[in-house]
């Protein structure tokens, strides 16, 4: 890859950033333009068309995106799933994309144990209850309450995120499994099934890919556990939501915990907005201000390495 050392490079970053990354981003490196598009599509058309590089969040990239941006060199996402960028069309036309393999682990992790206790806590129902002055009123819905200590939570997918929740789970004091492609050897590991029916809590850790497309679908919600959680902090298409209503509604699942969905934004009318036994996140489990941090370090430095010509780090095309 060519470069020129000392030269600018100009970037888009194609999310909705905070004040402070968009600060940050611009009082990084003189070298370096960054201009972030949010909403306004009459700003993004100008800076695609100037820009060399792509900061990528969640929007789809496609070919029209890279035909309207002819100096575009590299796709670097901002996160691990790079299901949101056409990788063929972008291989067509020699534009790398790079990635950034566990910068966001720690924060999912925590992220998604925050779901799990809000889950079987009933986190939702109660902040309802106390701002609507019902103080320890009816409180029969907190029967199903339960500690994580004791459980049996069935990690799907065993990367680094999940590997970071096993340590805090076990802290805790809950027993932890896992399922992956291929049998590890560990005394945690079971098949699909076998996961599923052992329970109480499942959550989700996989690429978002056509072979877990609906993963969980009615036949896989009714051989979880009677009364289990499902938490998904992974990709909205691996949970068929129709489903998922259903089993939540008819009780064969306690409760869930969302921060993805087949569709987003998520639609307002999303009939799983409506259950009481769902508590819901905006895809932001990965957002803090460490992450941030890690995100920013590591796209300057491609940048910086696509302009002095040098490798770029996690490259995936």
């Amino acid at each position: 890859m060519t470069g020129t050392s000392g030269a600018s490079v100009r970037a888009l970053g194609d999310f909705a950033a905070s004040a402070a990354v968009i600060a940050a981003a611009g009082n990084s490196h003189p070298w370096l333009d960054v201009v972030f598009s949010e909403k306004d599509e009459e700003l993004r058309a100008r800076a695609l068309a100037q820009a060399e590089v792509i900061w990528h969040g969640l929007r789809p990239l496609g070919p029209a995106d890279f035909d309207a941006a002819p100096r575009l060199r590299l796709v670097q996402k901002f996160g691990v799933g790079v299901d949101t960028i056409d990788l063929a069309a972008a291989r067509e036309r020699g534009i790398a994309v790079a990635n950034m393999p566990g910068v966001n682990a720690p924060a999912v992790a925590e992220g998604a144990v925050m779901l799990i206790l809000a889950a079987i806590r009933a986190l939702p129902e109660q902040d309802r209850r106390t701002r609507a002055g019902q103080w320890m009123q009816d409180i029969a819905y907190l029967e199903r309450s339960r500690e994580v200590a004791g459980l049996t939570v069935g990690l799907v997918g065993y990367g680094d995120i999940a590997k970071r929740i096993e340590q805090v789970l076990v802290a805790m004091h809950a027993r932890v499994l896992h399922t992956s492609t291929k049998p590890d050897g560990s005394a945690q590991w079971r098949g699909f099934d076998d996961l599923l029916a052992e329970s109480d809590v499942v959550s989700l850790h996989l690429p978002g890919t056509p072979a877990t497309r609906k993963l969980f679908d009615a036949s896989a919600f009714a051989r979880m556990r009677p009364g289990s959680v499902l938490v998904n902090t992974a990709r909205g298409s691996i949970v068929d939501e129709a489903a998922l209503l259903a089993a939540l509604e008819s009780g064969q699942l306690a409760a869930a915990g969302l921060d993805v969905f087949e569709q987003e934004p998520v639609d307002p009318q999303n009939p799983l907005l409506r259950l009481r036994n769902v508590v819901v996140t905006p895809h932001l489990t990965w957002l803090t201000e460490q992450t941030n941090e890690r995100m920013l370090d590591i796209a300057i430095e491609n940048c910086r390495r696509l302009r002095d010509g040098e490798p770029l780090a996690n490259q995936v095309i």
